[in-house]
């Protein structure tokens, strides 16, 4: 036989005698035919492992979605709680801004007035800071005086004669309102022209 007329199968049986070479013949028929036989259950295996792979599919599927949802639940729980506690601070700094209006009238020329002038300034900077604090924590005052009264934020507990403003303005503020994350948390109480 010349190079040009050997067969393919000759060419792969030489071949493998090359990797199976120094091995026993009975060990190199049983690799073999180890290879090249066909499983008996494929098509049963194969629909049972695509079963597996759809439940270990729908498993995980599942499992990202319970890590999304959790962390979404942490976050509102964690807004709810800043939510509570802000809303605890509320009512005292509405009787803060309600105490510093209050304040009496006061002359600079006298010293004594002076000096209680000042401690009304002094008390009036902690409550601008005291608000500046609930701002940057999302809690906005709603406007009052000035404004068309709105009943998804503002209560009226009375209505007064006013003239030159048309019905239905706020002329006071009974108490201040003020909202988070554009939700009401407290109503301002109003009175409103007739």
């Amino acid at each position: 036989m010349t190079d040009e007329q050997i067969d393919d199968s000759e060419i792969k049986e030489e071949n493998l005698g090359e990797v199976l070479e120094g091995e026993p013949e009975d060990v190199q028929t049983e690799k073999t035919s180890f290879f090249n036989r066909k499983c008996k259950n494929c098509e049963t295996s194969n629909d049972k492992a695509e079963e597996y792979k759809k439940d270990w599919q729908r498993a995980l599927a599942d499992y990202k979605n319970l890590q999304k949802e959790t962390t979404e639940r942490r976050s509102e729980w964690a807004q709810m709680s800043k939510t509570m506690i802000l809303e605890d601070f509320i009512p005292v700094y509405d009787n803060f801004k309600t105490a510093f209006f209050h304040h009496p009238l006061l002359s600079a020329d006298n010293d004594e007035h002076k000096q209680i002038k000042s401690w009304v300034d002094g008390i009036g900077y902690i409550m601008k800071q005291f608000g500046d604090v609930m701002k940057s924590h999302g809690i906005e005052e709603i406007k009052t005086i000035g404004e068309k009264f709105d009943p998804s934020l503002h209560e009226s507990v009375g209505e007064e004669e006013s003239a030159g403003t048309e019905s239905g303005m706020i002329v006071k503020e009974a108490s201040g309102g003020y909202k988070m994350a554009g939700k009401v948390v407290k109503v301002a109480k109003v009175i409103i022209s007739k």
